[in-house]
């Protein structure tokens, strides 16, 4: 308490010096109307940008739960646009376009852990047995395909990637039909190579590569990517297509896992036939 009395003797006529001040200024602003309106307006944008700034932070910390509601809304839009009838043969889902089938679901999910610069990389997603995902279901986001459900666990679910070189995924070319599968390199995360496309075929950069539809595990036409380059060497029967992917797996962070209600019966019978 000395100490503190001390100090105030010491700086007592500074003190008082910056209390008669703010007096001062206080009591211009208040008897002259020019003065007391700028002070009352630089309080107010003070004000404005402060509550501004807490408002950012908010909205910050709700981006989360914002994205998350986002892509269940998304999984909602796509189940009740393949329900409904009376219209064309194909509904726009996304950005682009899913058979209407009523056996056809949507899962949304969020990307928990993932790899992308491995030559077997995996997605880690948040929804398990309990949520009915099953192995072998198709993963999909809105610029198109990203993988196949490989392990299911009770609350997460192990993803392969179509940058995994152990996926091979059923492609066609939109323009003509022509098959051929896809498989990855393991180097660029941003392509793939496109395989048994016989050399007859007249392929193009910028032809558009889609899924065929020849498995339950993807709806026919969900893009994959776009032609980048081919090659077709002298003597060889099948070209080496280079394809850019139009996921971008460095940005991935919400999917939707396809639930086929038929699948599970569809293989069953094509493992019957080994």
């Amino acid at each position: 308490m000395q100490n503190l009395l001390k100090i105030l003797l010491r700086y007592s006529n500074f003190l008082v010096f910056i209390t008669l001040e703010v007096v001062a200024f206080l009591l211009i602003g208040y008897n002259n109307p020019a003065p007391r309106s700028s002070m009352l307006s630089s309080a107010n944008t003070f004000v404005a940008w402060q509550n501004e700034q807490i408002s950012n932070t908010k909205g910050y910390f709700s981006l989360r739960s914002q994205n998350e509601l986002l892509a269940r809304e998304n999984a909602e839009l796509r189940d009740r646009l393949t329900y409904l009838n009376g219209l064309a043969e194909d509904s726009l889902l996304g950005n682009y376009m899913i058979p209407a089938d009523k056996n056809i679901h949507f899962i949304p999910a969020k990307v928990v852990q993932m790899t992308t610069h491995e030559v077997h990389n995996y997605i880690t997603i948040n929804r398990g047995r309990k949520d009915g995902l099953l192995k072998g279901q198709g993963v999909l986001n809105s610029e198109g395909v990203v993988g196949i459900v490989k392990t299911v666990g009770t609350h997460y679910s192990i993803v392969l990637p179509v940058i995994n070189t152990r996926t091979n995924l059923s492609c066609r070319f939109s323009k003509n039909d022509y098959i051929g599968t896809l498989q990855w390199d393991g180097k660029d995360s941003r392509f793939a190579l496109l395989t048994d496309v016989a050399s007859h075929m007249v392929v193009n950069p910028g032809d558009t590569i889609v899924t065929s539809g020849l498995s339950p595990v993807f709806p026919e036409g969900i893009p994959v990517g776009i032609v980048e380059n081919s090659t077709l060497k002298e003597g060889e029967s099948y070209y080496t297509i280079r394809i850019r992917l139009h996921t971008n797996f460095k940005r991935l962070k919400y999917v939707e896992v396809v639930n086929n209600a038929h699948q599970a019966e569809l293989e069953e019978l094509e493992d019957g036939l080994d």
